[in-house]
């Protein structure tokens, strides 16, 4: 009996855990999740160091989201009159429910995180590079790499809105007005995201749907093709190295190890680390539930979401005045410094002169400039979000965190 439960069991498994280099060779066209892997892959590219990985846990990140939230939806109730009291329900009636609320929103927390990280690792490697191979296409994955962390960051703001309290209202609304300063078709905007001139009922279905239904779709789909992309490009910018290698006549033969159950094993390891996070943050780390949302009164100050505050901080520093005349900060730091940003991120891979060798090397000698070009950005952008997360005070006036002026209670 036990030896026939053991080999129902080998039969289910053996893609995953191969015993032997036959089953090994076998074990990735045999598996549907494992197709999209070629058979072998170069053990350099499985390094820890070289990746970090960062690409594997954004998407057990988005694994989790899925889960939990596809379980939130059972629980959850998209109406102002009971959205509020079904979040209340998940805190205190619900088993576990609590756990449940908290792993989702830290691990939408930590994708935003994670996505970003991911696209500077590629930056700091020239991993979006072709480097000596005429048949990849880095810089399309590249540019899917942007828009996948676009919708990374509308994923977030789009269930930001849910809970429909006041820290989610005021953060949706500051968003939303960043979206209405865009030129002429800032208010039509507006009002497709908000289904109005008010975030109502209108504006918490649209956000709902988007969130739940269109926006993890399209997530998943351009996911799919980044992988498949990843292997048409022939795995990993750091084999470039040894095609350069080949190139210049030196004898350097990399080592190739069998992606099951070298690649599995790792996956699985940091899929069960990224949980592992997730779950310790949830224990010891509630989710921010404030007052039921309301407009008649304004929270001071009012903040949007820890991501879009560098836009936030970036508005009011150039909203200048001049006299009677006044250049509109909500366009310039809110619309169009950012734009130019993601254009010239977006087309960097098409125009960047650095030599091949550079491809898939941290920190290319050739690429030092840029490199530091690229890290003051990225240190402005996060010196922005912690300013405007510590710095900025009642009325959006500069304080120490420790010395915020008490204010009047609203009754």
């Amino acid at each position: 009996m036990k030896e026939k439960l053991y080999q129902v069991w080998r039969a289910l498994v053996w893609t995953f855990d191969p015993s032997d280099r036959t089953e090994a060779g076998k074990a990735i066209t045999r598996n549907f999740w494992l197709h999209w892997f070629p058979p072998r892959m170069t053990k350099a590219s499985l390094s820890w160091s070289y990746s970090l990985w960062l690409g594997t846990i954004s998407t057990s990140l988005f694994l989790i989201l899925a889960v939990t939230g596809i379980i939130l939806m059972f629980l959850y109730v998209p109406s102002v009159e009971r959205a509020y009291q079904s979040i209340k329900d998940l805190e205190y009636a619900v088993s576990f429910g609590w756990i449940l609320r908290n792993m989702h929103r830290w691990s939408a927390h930590m994708m935003v995180a994670a996505v970003f990280l991911h696209m500077v690792r590629v930056f700091y490697t020239g991993a979006y590079k072709n480097g000596m191979s005429h048949m990849a296409r880095r810089e399309i994955n590249w540019l899917v790499g942007i828009i996948l962390l676009l919708l990374t960051l509308l994923l977030s703001f789009s269930g930001y809105l849910l809970p429909w309290d006041q820290l989610a209202i005021w953060a949706v609304t500051v968003g939303t007005q960043i979206a209405k300063s865009v030129p002429i078709i800032g208010d039509e905007i507006y009002f497709v995201l908000a289904g109005g001139t008010n975030l109502d009922q209108n504006a918490l279905i649209r956000f709902y749907t988007l969130h739940v239904i269109f926006l993890p779709v399209l997530t998943l789909i351009l996911i799919s093709y980044h992988m498949w992309r990843v292997r048409k490009d022939e795995g990993l910018a750091i084999t470039e190295q040894f095609n350069i290698a080949r190139k210049k006549g030196e004898a350097v033969q990399p080592e190739m190890v069998f992606s099951s159950p070298w690649a599995v094993r790792r996956i699985f390891l940091v899929f069960m680390g990224t949980l592992t996070w997730i779950l310790f943050l949830s224990v010891f780390l509630d989710s921010p539930l404030e007052e039921p949302a309301s407009l008649e009164w304004t929270p001071n100050p009012a903040k949007a979401p820890w991501y879009f505050l560098w836009l936030q901080e970036l508005i009011t520093i150039t909203t200048i005045r001049i006299g009677e005349i006044t250049i509109n900060g909500g366009f310039v730091g809110g619309v169009l410094i950012p734009g130019i940003i993601t254009t010239l991120l977006a087309v960097w891979a098409f125009i960047d002169k650095s030599p091949a060798e550079a491809t898939g090397v941290w920190f290319h000698k050739s690429r030092l400039v840029q490199n530091i070009v690229f890290t003051i950005l990225a240190l402005i952008i996060v010196g922005m979000i912690f300013f405007a997360m510590y710095f900025r005070g009642p009325y959006w006036e500069v304080y120490w965190p420790w010395a915020w002026p008490e204010l009047p209670e609203i009754i």
